[in-house]
């Protein structure tokens, strides 16, 4: 059920999200796991864990329920089970919580700060996450990118909403665009994110 507070546009991000995460995830090649990623030191199978526990996290902290195993921004990169036994736990509990929501004007909880935002922003925030990760992950294991332009464009009000004050922590340094750069390029680089970057 699409509940209100994410109904069209901001809760379609939120599935498009979510689904580039799971084909990137699914594309990993058995060799892939400890390859490196634009996610400074993180390999392949960090990222997944880092992805998959920040997804918790905003289910956590809107319905105070479990929270990540480990700290997404120390992640292992050890995991028992398959990585859709990782993943899809995460993906569906902060569906569901979302789906508590009845406005996307309610204040909710969210675990970055400032840890208050809009229902919107704090769907469109989770969506830049994932859609972040997805890319990390494609690029890392030699696969299309998930972050077509018009999604990337999509997300850039949340990132102008949420980065700044994170840069140095969860961001880097913005990086000036290519004078061709499309919204996706453009996206990445704010974020800190090469976007010609390869394995």
């Amino acid at each position: 059920m699409k509940p209100p507070a994410t109904q069209g546009t901001t809760w379609d991000l939120l599935t498009e999200a979510h689904q580039a995460l799971r084909t990137a995830v699914m594309g990993i090649p058995a060799d892939g796991w400890d390859r490196p990623t634009p996610a400074e030191a993180w390999n392949v199978t960090q990222v997944l864990q880092h992805a998959a526990g920040d997804q918790l996290a905003y289910a956590s902290a809107l319905t105070g329920g479990p929270k990540p195993a480990e700290d997404p921004f120390s992640p292992s990169g050890s995991f028992e089970g398959s990585p859709a036994e990782l993943l899809e736990p995460a993906l569906a509990a902060v569906v569901a919580a979302f789906g508590t929501v009845d406005s996307p004007d309610t204040e909710i909880g969210v675990p970055l700060p400032p840890f208050k935002l809009p229902a919107g922003v704090g769907v469109a925030a989770a969506s830049l996450d994932a859609a972040i990760h997805a890319w990390d992950i494609a690029v890392a294991t030699g696969q299309p990118s998930p972050l077509r332009p018009g999604l990337a464009l999509a997300l850039r009000p949340a990132a102008d909403a949420l980065v700044e004050p994170l840069r140095g922590f969860a961001f880097g340094p913005a990086i000036e665009p290519a004078i061709d750069a499309d919204e996706a390029d453009s996206l990445l680089n704010f974020l800190g994110r090469r976007a010609d970057w390869r394995a």
